[in-house]
């Protein structure tokens, strides 16, 4: 296995997991559990702990996060690849208004892939 495939297992190994399922009545691996709550109050809670951001890889979650308010920071991740058709970020987001968002940062990688950094304007 490459390098930086053992590295990224290395690292997603050793975050907490939340997984939201309407189906799931158990789950298995490293650091995951099963959310009890509904999303709002689960992430809520997340936030008034102490500890690291809080990662959404799900499309349908973060839109709903995004609709309630609920996120502070966004990551996009730009990959030098042009999609004629799949999911698309925004397209999910029932945004009732337009908000502005701060730059905090970029980093390109190796690869050309480009991660950008903005927090939600206040």
């Amino acid at each position: 296995m490459p390098e930086a495939i053992n590295e990224f297992a290395r690292v997603f190994d050793s975050l907490e997991k939340i997984i939201f399922s309407t189906t799931l009545k158990h789950v298995e691996g490293t650091n995951s559990r099963l959310a009890r709550a509904d999303l709002a109050e689960e992430v809520l809670t997340l936030k008034q702990q102490p500890g690291k951001d809080i990662c959404v890889g799900s499309l349908s979650i973060a839109s709903q996060l995004s609709e309630r308010h609920l996120i502070d920071e966004y990551r996009f991740v730009v990959h030098p690849v042009v999609a004629g058709k799949g999911p698309r970020l925004f397209d999910t987001m029932k945004l009732q208004e337009t908000f502005r968002l701060d730059f905090l940062g970029s980093e390109t990688l190796q690869s050309g892939v480009v991660a950008l950094h903005y927090k939600k304007h206040t």
